[in-house]
């Protein structure tokens, strides 16, 4: 199984290069323990590092603050070999791809300087805190605040859901710092928090129907001072920076589904020739012929939309809506291809010691987080 056979047009010949960079790394340093990750509950600190010295973390982040000055095409590879290879989910994908955008776009200077050589590295972890116990999608609706006193900013609020929250040495907190203003939006700002602020509280790491692996938290904030230097840009603007950066972010989710779909597929054509019913193999009969080739054929698609897609966010030509549009598909994808490639395993796609199995519930959730796709349907129809 290789995603050698497949001929991109998205990537040059020094992405392909790096190509085999990661593989060996998620070969190497992932696949052998994600196993063991997934009954820790938790993907440890110390592989971070491992994956700054090769340089998988946060590839476009310039040169002059230690990183490669690469394009989000590197990043793409990261996540699609850690998809098909790695079978873990390892948080860097929110830390490289999401997380790092923001500060490269809209932090000071000396918030550069702090900041990103250190999650070039993996010295230090990020995490980015939007979700609230009653506020999901809605962000204009978030209610933690940050109201100045003095020179500071005192937070309090909780958030949840937070993927990389109990490894987090950074937290990119979206609060309100202007609770009156209308339109509500208007008030959102995003602050960075150090997870050594008083105040600062980690809450339960989540138990998920999969993923088990991921590490995802409560955050607490109880009158946590932080200066306001820590505010990201300019104050309520934060909102508009979410936004702006959202078509990224969904692109990411997508080239992620789709390598899990085809990984899944790959596996499952496999099992089929492997496995015997009635005294021939599984995939000699039509129905699990005529599955697979349904499948193959979307497949085919998705992995050209997905070229497509990764051409123009190079160009920097994606869309709001386009990238939403291929967060839905992709997602959809991935979901129709695990489920119906589960269903070809017969009982031993129920089964936990069959990757099958852990891909299927590692799935449902694609389709919720960064978005629910039918946010992304209602965000696509709106321009309609």
């Amino acid at each position: 199984m290789s995603l050698d056979n497949l001929a991109r047009s998205a990537y040059s010949e020094d992405h392909e290069a790096f190509r085999q960079t990661v593989r060996r790394f998620m070969q190497e340093e992932i696949a052998p323990n994600a196993a063991k990750w997934q009954e820790d509950g938790i993907v440890p600190k110390s592989i971070w590092p491992k994956a700054g010295e090769l340089g998988l973390l946060c590839p476009t982040v310039p040169e002059e603050y230690g990183g490669l000055g690469l394009d989000f095409g590197y990043n793409a590879i990261v996540d699609e070999e850690g998809s098909y290879y790695g079978g873990a989910a390892t948080g860097f994908s929110l830390h490289s791809d999401i997380v790092v955008n923001y500060i490269i776009s809209y932090g000071s200077e000396e918030q550069k300087r702090e900041w990103l050589p250190k999650m070039v590295a993996g010295e230090v972890i990020t995490a980015i805190a939007m979700t609230e116990p009653g506020t999901g999608s809605d962000l204009q609706g978030i209610r933690t605040t940050a109201k100045k006193d003095g020179n500071h900013y005192v937070i309090n609020g909780s958030k949840t859901y937070i993927t990389n929250g109990q490894n987090a040495d950074l937290v990119l907190v979206c609060v309100k710092t202007d609770t009156e203003v209308q339109p509500a939006y208007k008030g959102v700002s995003i602050v960075l928090v150090e997870a050594d602020r008083e105040g600062f509280k980690r809450g339960r790491k989540l138990d998920k129907i999969g993923m088990d692996e991921a590490d995802t938290s409560e955050l607490f904030f109880e009158d946590v001072r932080v200066p306001i230097t820590n505010c990201l840009g300019e104050e309520g603007k934060g909102f508009i920076y979410l936004m702006s950066e959202l078509p990224q972010e969904r692109l990411s989710i997508a080239v992620s589904a789709q390598t899990s779909a085809q990984k899944a597929y790959d596996m499952t054509v496999e099992f089929c020739r492997d496995r015997k019913a009635f005294g021939k193999p599984v995939i000699d009969f039509q129905n699990t012929r005529f599955t697979l080739a349904d499948l193959k054929s979307k497949l085919q698609v998705g992995w050209a939309h997905l070229d497509w897609a990764l051409t123009r966010l190079l160009a920097k030509q994606l869309t709001p809506e386009e990238g939403a549009a291929a967060k839905l598909w992709h997602t959809e994808l991935q979901w129709e291809t695990v489920d119906k490639c589960l269903q070809l395993h017969g009982g031993a796609g129920y089964m936990n010691e069959y990757p099958i199995a852990r891909m299927w519930r590692a799935a449902r959730v694609t389709r919720i987080f960064g978005g629910t796709n039918e946010i992304m349907k209602e965000l696509i129809g709106r321009k309609l």
